[in-house]
């Protein structure tokens, strides 16, 4: 393989208007210096008369900048323009991942219902007071970060028609169908649909987005265009961020979203009602159980909410976990209510402790036996065993009295 250095020599005229504006050349190893005639400008008489040096075991190609078409992509990387894309709701999330794409190098244009342009002026981003104005400066992308709830007025709001034909919309939204089912409804035909979930934010991805998960969709995107082009060139931030990108169905994620991260939100609300507090003796499960709760309650109740309602899994979870929970308290109290039972009924000493005698009834029985059972007197009852206890119920008969038998 060879390369070449390429030094500028002196500028001729020649007479060589047949020769093709983009010219690739093939290395001749056996010369040590080559010279190659290549036009300047396709449309003028002059060309650059260049001595090219010859380096073995490298090679590459010689092109002419102005003629695109023959650079091959096997061959070269074509770089991409840097994306135009507005962001609507610019609250916490959206601030979060703007960093990202102004990191990037990527235009970041935001509108929102608070005010942001001091943090947009010190970020070097754009803020814009209404959709309008916004729109106006047609991004490539939309990407919409407001509340799972406010998600349709917001989209409805949008001006579609100042904005490009190719134009995608994206959202990051926590459940994913419910947006889907939106775009389909409310955009045009022709505009892109790819639905994001980044699964992580500000709090998980506050030093590093390397191997957290990033799902992605891309419901309605043209292929083997410019649409497509800047999809993927969109898709990229991410991966180049390093998150680990998982291409899944809408149907897919709000599955599997509702078992872990609904699930997850519901613990922490379930466990901040206990006001948990930290102790001298924390376990190492008991800290994660603090830190679950922190992270779920810094959340809305907007957010829990949305996940709730607009994910069609969600309320089969709640059952499940209702059912688990029962499940849990019959064990614990058929447990116990063996253990009671056996105490009581069977007399089992319980473990641990030392079996009880049982004392017997000082109680003397009130009738005779049939040894002794001979007249009325025989039902009297005898006299107590300590005086001091005396029944004061108890009657004397006196001695001399007798009960004259039956004639």
């Amino acid at each position: 393989m060879a390369s070449f250095h390429l030094c500028s020599c002196k500028t001729t005229i020649q007479a060589q208007k047949n020769l093709a504006p983009s010219t690739p050349f093939i290395n001749n190893q056996a010369d040590l210096y080559t010279h190659l005639t290549i036009p300047n400008n396709p449309r003028s008489n002059k060309f650059n008369h260049l001595r090219l040096r010859t380096l073995p075991h490298k090679m590459t190609q010689i092109f002419n900048h102005m003629d695109k078409s023959i650079i091959s992509p096997s061959s070269s990387t074509v770089h991409e323009d840097p994306l135009k894309i507005g962001i609507i709701g610019f609250g916490n999330f959206g601030q979060f991942i703007a960093k990202a794409l102004k990191r990037q190098g990527h235009t970041v244009l935001a509108t929102s219902r608070s005010d942001y342009s001091d943090y947009c002026k010190e970020h070097g981003m754009e803020f814009f007071s209404n959709m309008d104005a916004m729109c106006e400066e047609q991004p490539d992308v939309i990407l919409v970060c407001s509340s799972i709830l406010s998600t349709e007025s917001v989209i409805r709001k949008i001006p579609m028609h100042k904005l490009k034909p190719d134009t995608i919309f994206a959202d990051v939204l926590s459940v994913k169908q419910y947006p889907r089912n939106l775009f389909l409804e409310v955009l045009p035909p022709e505009f892109g649909v790819v639905c994001t979930h980044p699964m992580f934010g500000p709090e998980s991805g506050k030093n590093s987005w390397a191997g957290l998960p990033f799902v992605y969709d891309k419901v309605r995107i043209t292929g083997n265009s410019a649409q497509d082009r800047k999809c993927a060139h969109f898709l990229s931030i991410f991966e180049n961020e390093g998150c680990r990108m998982v291409e899944m169905s809408c149907e897919e994620h709000d599955r599997h979203a509702a078992g872990s991260q609904f699930i997850t939100h519901t613990i922490g609300r379930i466990l901040s009602h206990l006001d948990l507090e930290s102790t001298p003796i924390n376990t190492k499960g008991y800290e994660t159980l603090l830190q679950l709760t922190e992270h779920t309650v810094s959340d809305s109740f907007d957010l829990y909410y949305g996940l709730f309602m607009y994910n069609v899994n969600a309320t089969e979870q709640i059952e499940n976990l209702d059912r688990a929970f029962e499940t849990v308290k019959q064990k614990l109290f058929g447990r116990l209510h063996d253990i009671l039972r056996k105490q009581i009924v069977e007399r089992v000493p319980v473990q641990g402790l030392p079996p009880k005698t049982r004392e017997p009834n000082p109680t003397p029985y009130f009738l005779p036996t049939n040894e002794k059972m001979k007249d009325l007197t025989s039902f009297a009852r005898p006299p107590p065993l300590q005086q001091n206890n005396q029944d004061p119920l108890a009657t004397t008969i006196p001695k001399d009295t007798q009960v004259a038998p039956r004639q």
